[in-house]
């Protein structure tokens, strides 16, 4: 059979039951965005096979028959995907007029049906058409740049949000448009130290990069980004992953690799170098890449030199990675007090990005004379590799927490401003290391069926006072610990009003080789106490002030998001038992009031809030318009500070290192934290004092009703 051409098949999606508990939907494992191993491949297609035309339609029908909510494919879907696909092309809205685009969705009515008839030429005709528009914003670029007279217009300004924009709605319009991103993106070059002709001639070949890459997009691309389309149709967490997303997915969640340990990025057409990840082999190399290295060919063992510059940097970097043990050699061109060009020959190795996974710091903290010894876990995601031998936050987060016991802190804050996810059964777990044993969580299914997960184990790693930070960042996985520890009262949740509001379970079925997978939202989730966090997420009990707190960050913005619900009460089991009783490790009832109170009253005296207001009011009342001139001048204010503090500080004539006594109580210069962090911190010394408080002033236990 035509490999091209033959029927795709899925592999059905099993059900898990657990003794003592009710049926789980597809849990192997549960992951707010990955719930299927995505190593175990569908064994009935071992050939490789490339997305083609006829599995669009068959895997749009695979999407409908999985998902949460949407059944069938109707008016409203196709109406949805042509929106998101349009979306797609033209993320700026900037290349269309209001009427071409009001033109294309005529043109790609009844798609589907052409679909399943095996007929793609309108797409490939609708992605002529944005090249062609592409290459028009190229040339008038390249007009405007050549011009003897151009100089930067500091006047111009931008809604820079393209929804508020919208399309163009003439020719004149767009040329407008045009030229003021120009203008912009010229401003971003002189800033960075470019003289005006070499900003120019960058910027110039910027835009021919674009056009280029449009019109050399394979065909099995064009029908991929179309059937992603489809997908974010459905709900904002439903995708089509490439076989190039699986693997980056497979990464992320495993926090491993192997290649030569290096974080790239792309600038001009060049794959820069812009960190060296420490443990990976090019961190190995005494004289070795530095950052802002250029790497311009890359050649294996016995092969030729392949340039990579002006390619896509994700085909770079499939390049350079490799399996553990070989070789690749790199041309790398550095830029200094002078131009150096050389190769470096790197084996690679398996790289354990550790940066990543969860991380533990102390601090002090002093109230009423005594000082606290606070412990901080940072928690990036909840990761996991599918091999159960190996990282998994779960193992880490477990580790750390018998460090911060061994330490005797007098409480714990765990960080998850930065968690967007990861391993549902990873979250349930890390919940049960801070209470007895109770409902974590409700998982409903498209038939309505209500799985719950819980803690079952009777062990809690760390009974103490505790502070979960989080953030609009915060969603899936993170949301259900924070909202399962803030129903059962077992810690006080701190940071922006309310986290993502993300409440959606996603199940990624592999494909057959070279097909990728599909990841489709199969299931809602539900606090303990009933309450869904889709859209609304889980609330702060003490807000701290937070640039991420704007309007249009969160689920709730997200195109096609779905509504929330409510279901009864989960509870059940007595979560919070540490003693004889179930609120042993509950936050004080008359806590909470206190410390919102010391909180306002810290932040109002702060200067690094009242900067975070006044950044929030001035956003507020820019509603969305960016002007150029206000850019240039914070620019210039910066670079002045820097100037400033390269002197550095002066005492009696001695200049003093600025990474002095003060910075060393910290860590390291630039490892301070954040004023949300260190707002959250105070919150927990205020909590492990009123908590020690209450203790002392609390009457002994009866043994004999201990018993």
């Amino acid at each position: 059979m035509n490999p091209r051409t033959r029927s795709v098949r899925t592999r059905s999606i099993r059900r898990r039951w657990l003794p003592g508990a009710r049926p789980r939907p597809p849990v192997a494992p549960i992951l707010l965005s990955l719930v299927v191993a995505l190593s175990s491949l569908v064994a009935c297609d071992s050939a490789r096979a490339d997305l083609d035309c006829p599995n669009i339609g068959q895997l749009a029908r695979e999407f409908l028959r999985h998902h949460v909510s949407q059944r069938a494919l109707g008016a409203e879907i196709e109406e949805r995907t042509i929106q998101s696909y349009v979306r797609r092309m033209d993320t700026s809205r900037s290349l269309m007029l209001e009427k071409e685009v009001d033109a294309l969705r005529g043109e790609l009515g009844g798609i589907f049906e052409r679909l399943q008839d095996g007929d793609c030429a309108l797409l490939t005709d609708v992605h002529d058409q944005f090249v062609a528009r592409q290459l028009a914003s190229e040339n008038y670029t390249k007009e405007l740049l050549a011009s003897e007279d151009f100089s930067l217009d500091e006047t111009v300004e931008i809604q820079i949000d393209p929804e508020d924009r919208g399309y163009p709605k003439t020719d004149e319009e767009r040329k407008e448009l045009w030229r003021r991103l120009v203008h912009f993106q010229m401003s971003n070059y002189l800033g960075a130290g470019e003289e005006l002709p070499e900003a120019k001639r960058l910027l110039a070949h910027r835009y021919e990069l674009r056009t280029k890459r449009l019109g050399e997009l394979p065909q099995t691309e064009i029908f991929s980004i179309f059937l992603d389309s489809f997908a974010s149709a459905l709900d904002p967490h439903s995708n089509y992953l490439s076989p190039d997303a699986v693997e980056d997915f497979r990464i992320s969640m495993s926090l491993s690799l192997e290649g030569i340990g290096v974080a790239l990025s792309e600038r001009d057409g060049y794959s820069v170098v812009e960190r060296i990840i420490p443990g990976g082999a090019a961190a190995q190399l005494e004289e070795g890449l530095k950052p802002n290295d250029k790497i311009i060919a890359v050649a294996e063992d016995g092969g030729e030199a392949v340039s990579i510059v002006d390619m896509p940097l994700r085909d770079a970097v499939r390049l350079i990675r490799g399996n553990k043990g070989s070789t690749v050699h790199l041309t790398v061109l550095r830029q200094g007090d002078e131009t150096k060009r050389f190769i470096l020959s790197i084996v690679r190795d398996k790289i354990d990005l550790a940066e990543q996974a969860a991380s533990l710091r102390f601090e002090t903290r002093q109230r009423n004379g005594r000082d606290f010894k606070l412990a901080i876990i940072e928690l990036p995601s909840f990761y996991g590799d599918s091999d159960p031998d190996k990282r998994q936050c779960t193992d880490d987060v477990e580790r750390l927490l018998g460090e911060v016991i061994e330490a005797k802190a007098d409480g714990l804050l765990l960080d998850l401003s930065r968690n967007g996810g990861g391993l549902l059964e990873h979250a349930v777990k890390i919940s049960g290391f801070f209470i007895r044993k109770g409902e974590v969580v409700g998982v409903q299914n498209a038939r309505g069926q209500l799985s719950v997960l819980s803690d079952r184990d009777e062990r809690i790693l760390y009974t103490g006072p505790m502070v979960v930070h989080v953030s609009r960042v915060s969603a899936s996985a993170s949301e259900i610990l924070a909202g399962a520890l803030k129903d059962y009262r077992r810690a006080v949740i701190t940071g922006d009003d309310h986290t993502f509001g993300k409440g959606t379970v996603q199940t990624v079925t592999p494909l057959p080789p070279g097909l990728g997978a599909l990841k489709i939202t199969t299931a809602r989730f539900f606090r303990p106490g009933g309450r869904s966090t889709q859209n609304d997420g889980v609330s702060s009990d003490v807000v701290i002030p937070s640039l991420l707190a704007t309007e249009d960050l969160g689920e709730r913005h997200q195109p096609f998001a779905l509504s929330g619900e409510q279901i009864s009460p989960l509870f059940g089991s007595y979560a919070n038992a540490i003693g004889p009783s179930d609120t042993d490790s509950q936050v004080p009832p008359t806590a909470l009031a206190e410390l919102v109170r010391s909180s306002s009253e810290r932040v109002s005296q702060s200067e690094d809030f009242d900067k975070v207001i006044e950044a929030l009011a001035e956003a507020r009342a820019r509603d969305g318009v960016i002007k150029l001139a206000d850019i240039l001048k914070e620019r210039e204010e910066a670079e002045a500070e820097v100037t400033e503090a390269e002197a550095g500080p002066i005492e009696d004539g001695v200049e003093v290192a600025a990474t002095g006594d003060a910075a060393a109580t910290s860590g390291e210069k630039g490892d301070e934290l954040d004023p949300q962090v260190e707002e959250a911190l105070e919150v927990l010394a205020d909590l492990v004092s009123i908590t020690q408080s209450a203790t002392a002033h609390k009457p002994p236990r009866d043994p004999e009703q201990e018993t």
